[in-house]
């Protein structure tokens, strides 16, 4: 029987998705766990594998083109069914702007999206089982996939005990059970991936009816197909794929599950050299398992000589490209604008001496079991100054501000994909020492893609240091609920007058960028001069 399947959330932010590229089309059978499609949302393309099995008889949309949360996606039943009665009344195709083809021609007109009837209630309550859904892990999470399981099907699971490996997009996380009974059925094998909220396992009492369970659970999340739909023929052709290897797609995406990347790197294994056995040459973990790195071809002699030359564009030639804007960065521009212009910035700059601080830090790191960085000596500084000026380190909530007693400093960290912010809690009361061993060891964890939820969480005031890229100064927006953001400039050697005469100084120029709704201009200048005085006499940040 014809089902919906309808745009799954797969970010906190999403609010819809583009089809980056469709897998299948209409006429084409699917099957559970094929790759039907890659959705770009506001943070990444992300592949999106089947739940369901059958034919395609719709697509909601058109590669390029955006379907809104739980709009229709496709619909997936017998061939020939007619799915009429599904979309009668639905409205989502319509709303959310996504373009059709319909089942009479592949570049049919746009289809009108109208509503699904409701269907009646299945009664669960003597079904002594629950769902257990996957959860959200991390505040960036949108699948989880499964890394490892530690139990099986029919397998006794106490609460408490380990029920699974969960790689997320962050970290490898391990998945404790918070229910008693037998395990009756998993949600996906291990190296597939679940959404967020989506079915992860059931676990009940033995022999418990846990397919009425999934069934209730299918329609009160998707909607109940309509009963006796009358048959009509899609006449969409099915079409043959031809087998690809391992290589970039045409919009540069390795085709391979995020468990076979993590395991191709694990290894040292370049992931373009291990050609796919799934769809469309997809790479699995089996296929980086069984890759010997010897068998890898060589290249050819033909690849050295007699290549054609490729001459260069005309000099003077005016060309450009129109590269449509991404989920991700349409986000980022969300949150960016919200934040700057929801909250009042307002920007002091000053300039410190930091001879004292580099003949300090030289003195420091001679007896220090780990390399003391600048960016060490300013959050201790920043830590200290906070604790004389608790006025700075304040959260805005909108109708009340929260006046925090604890410092914890966010340091922003550059990665591959974007930026990550962990938290040093209770800053001013560790030592340099400490505090530059955790910012290293939080940094590659960062690289790593292994932090935890606690390592980014609860910052109260965020440092954001540019100065080993050159730049001198540069102005930070505010990361909310945080009042205030220091950005830390390099520091460069400028003539400065001391005592009547030029001399050369090691001059680093900071700026405090404020939220005026919480912080006023003399309190953060209070809060400057103070660190100020610390780092032009870091002796006193070690009292």
């Amino acid at each position: 029987m014809a089902e919906i399947v309808r745009m799954p959330k797969m970010s906190d932010t999403m609010t819809e998705g583009v089809i980056a590229k469709w897998h299948k089309k209409v006429g084409d059978t699917v099957k559970s766990g094929e790759l039907m499609a890659e959705i770009e949302t506001d943070k990444a393309t992300m592949d999106y594998e089947s739940f369901n099995e059958g034919t395609v008889l719709y697509l909601g949309a058109q590669e390029g083109q955006a379907v809104k949360i739980n709009d229709v996606l496709a619909i997936v039943g017998k061939k020939g069914e007619d799915y009429s009665s599904l979309l009668s009344g639905a409205g989502n195709a319509a709303a959310s702007g996504g373009k059709a083809e319909a089942p009479q021609a592949a570049s049919g007109p746009v289809a009108t999206a109208v509503a699904a009837p409701a269907a009646p209630a299945i009664d669960t309550s003597g079904i002594k089982a629950e769902i257990v859904l996957m959860p959200k892990m991390s505040d960036t999470m949108t699948e989880g996939v499964i890394a490892a399981w530690h139990k099986k099907v029919g397998d006794p699971v106490k609460s408490g005990e380990l029920l699974a490996e969960v790689e997320t997009d962050k970290a490898t996380m391990e998945y404790e059970s918070y229910n008693t009974g037998t395990l009756l059925y998993i949600g996906a094998e291990a190296g597939k991936a679940v959404a967020v909220n989506g079915v992860l396992a059931v676990i009940g009492e033995q022999g418990a009816d846990y397919q009425t369970l999934l069934k209730a659970h299918q329609a009160k999340g998707s909607g109940a197909p309509a009963a006796g739909a009358p048959q009509q023929q899609a006449s969409a052709p099915a079409s043959t794929a031809a087998p690809v290897q391992a290589e970039h797609a045409s919009n540069g995406r390795i085709k391979a599950s995020p468990l076979a990347k993590k395991l191709a790197k694990d290894k040292g294994y370049d992931i373009n050299k291990i050609q796919g056995s799934g769809d469309h040459g997809r790479v699995t973990k089996r296929d980086v398992e069984n890759f010997k790195p010897s068998a890898a071809p060589a290249p050819g002699k033909a690849e050295k000589t007699g290549a054609p030359v490729s001459l260069p564009k005309v000099v003077g030639q005016e060309s450009f490209e129109e590269v449509p804007v991404s989920q991700m960065r349409k986000t980022i521009a969300k949150r960016l604008a919200e934040s700057k212009f929801s909250a009042p910035h307002f920007y002091l700059t000053m300039e410190i001496n930091m001879d004292k601080a580099v003949e300090a830090r030289k003195s420091i790191n001679e007896i220090s079991p780990v390399k003391i960085s600048f960016n060490d000596m300013v959050i201790k500084a920043a830590a200290a100054a906070l604790r004389q000026h608790p006025d700075v380190n304040v959260s805005w909530l909108g109708d009340k501000m929260r006046k925090n007693h604890h410092i914890h400093i966010g340091v922003a960290v550059a990665v591959k994909d974007g930026l990550l912010v962990p938290v040093i809690r209770f800053a001013d009361n560790k030592s340099l020492s400490h505090i530059a061993v955790e910012v290293k060891d939080l940094a590659q964890k960062a690289h790593d893609k292994k932090l935890q939820p606690a390592d980014w969480e609860g910052s109260t005031f965020t440092i954001s240091n540019l100065g080993m890229f050159g730049i001198e100064e540069f102005t930070a927006i505010i990361n909310p609920p945080d009042a205030c953001i220091l950005a830390v400039g390099g520091i460069k050697e400028t003539p400065i007058v001391k005592n009547g005469q030029i001399v050369p100084g090691n001059i680093m120029k900071v700026t405090l960028s404020c939220d005026h709704r919480a912080v006023d201009g003399a309190v953060g200048s209070a809060f400057l001069k103070t660190l100020k005085g610390l780092l032009e006499d870091p002796v006193r940040i070690l009292i």
